[in-house]
């Protein structure tokens, strides 16, 4: 499927049966409220007026209203209320201007649709109640149903409704941070557990990414079929494998993912921390976009990703806990070397600390769009 932009016309060479040896197509909208999207179009490295902006975990604890929201509700419960999901998924697009919503959701959904005893615990994180270490484990993941998911796919229909022209972006975890959290049982500062399944029985561990890959296929297809006009793909911590690792134990698996989504013409983003050596396999994944954190600049980025990419991101989120002046400094100092990108949505490195004013965050947003603003023509 060619990618869905608008009622743009282009041309390319083809050896055709005719032997014209030219062929047309025409790209057409499926919602026409976002032919114009900013956001969408930096995605897929078009002329922009601007460089566009959203921000990781923009929907979450540094807004006073969400935990108002969710004051008496749990996070796993909250993430399959489609009212809950749809109201703090436009909470910060109440006080940002920002160029993208991101559902509000948890990676560890799906999990937990599929069978896998698996919490998430304040002020520690996603939690599982029996690790999958063992062949045996691997039953208890079950095959993920499109019908497991029913308040994903209301929320994100009723809010394509609300967002008109704004973007909505699904999102799901990578194979390789799910497994991280269903082998080590729970958060981890090295997934040691998770490095030595990967190293010492690589069978499981391939049946158990290619199980993951699957499930989070058909988590994305959910919100894409729902509506989501961009999907991100959170690989949080597969920085801590070397490239070699990668390349041949999750690379495959996440490529798997981002060619099952290749025919849906969204974007397809790419993200994960502490991933600078590996940024140029994640763009080799399929993404459109690679997201890069705080650690490496963006100009230096464009080095290490094949051409054909966009990027995303940096500033460092804790940035955002010093003076404006420093903020303001850093911000300008991202969009420059943002610049050198073929295609650039500025973001932060990481998501939004808990302790971040949403003053500053709206200021930063206001910003980026007047800082980057480029004449007409």
């Amino acid at each position: 499927m060619p990618w869905i932009c608008g009622g743009v016309s282009r041309c390319f060479r083809a050896k055709d049966p005719a032997g014209g040896g030219r062929l047309c197509e025409t790209i057409t909208t499926v919602n026409p409220k976002l032919e114009g999207s900013v956001f969408l179009s930096a995605c897929r490295r078009q002329q922009v007026p601007y460089t566009p902006v959203w921000f990781m975990r923009q929907a979450g604890r540094s807004l006073p209203e969400y935990r108002a929201a969710r004051r008496r509700t749990a996070m796993v419960e909250a993430c399959t209320k489609p009212d809950l999901i749809t109201e703090l998924t436009l909470q910060p697009l109440r006080r940002y201007q920002v160029d993208a919503a991101i559902l509000f959701s948890d990676i560890v959904v799906p999990l937990r649709a599929a069978g896998i005893g698996i919490d998430i615990r304040p002020g520690v994180g996603p939690v599982v109640d029996k690790p999958i270490r063992a062949d045996s484990d691997l039953r208890r993941l079950r095959a993920l149903d499109p019908g497991d998911l029913p308040y994903v796919a209301e929320a994100v229909k009723t809010l394509v409704g609300e967002l008109g022209a704004t973007p909505l972006i699904g999102f799901a975890g990578g194979p390789f941070t799910l497994a991280s959290y269903l082998v080590d049982g729970g958060p981890s500062k090295n997934f040691d557990k998770t490095k030595a399944l990967m190293y010492g029985n690589p069978p499981l561990w391939n049946a158990l990414l290619r199980r993951l890959a699957d499930l989070t296929i058909t988590f994305l297809r959910v919100q894409v079929d729902a509506g989501a006009s961009a999907v991100q793909l959170f690989d949080s911590w597969v920085g801590v494998v070397s490239p070699e690792d990668y390349r041949r134990s999750v690379l495959p698996h996440s490529r798997r993912v981002f060619e099952a989504l290749a025919g849906s013409g969204v974007p397809r983003l790419h993200f994960g921390v502490g991933t600078g050596e590996l940024l140029g396999m994640m763009g080799e994944a399929g993404a459109d976009v690679v997201g890069v954190d705080w650690r490496v600049p963006l100009d230096e980025a464009v080095r290490r990703v094949e051409p054909g990419k966009a990027l995303q991101g940096n500033l460092d989120p804790a940035i955002l806990l010093a003076p404006w002046d420093v903020i303001e400094q850093r911000a300008v100092r991202v969009l420059d070397a943002g610049r050198t990108a073929e295609g650039h949505v500025f973001n932060l490195g990481h998501g939004v600390l808990p302790e971040t004013d949403p003053d500053v965050l709206a200021r930063l947003a206001e910003l980026v769009h007047t800082t980057s603003a480029r004449p007409p023509g």
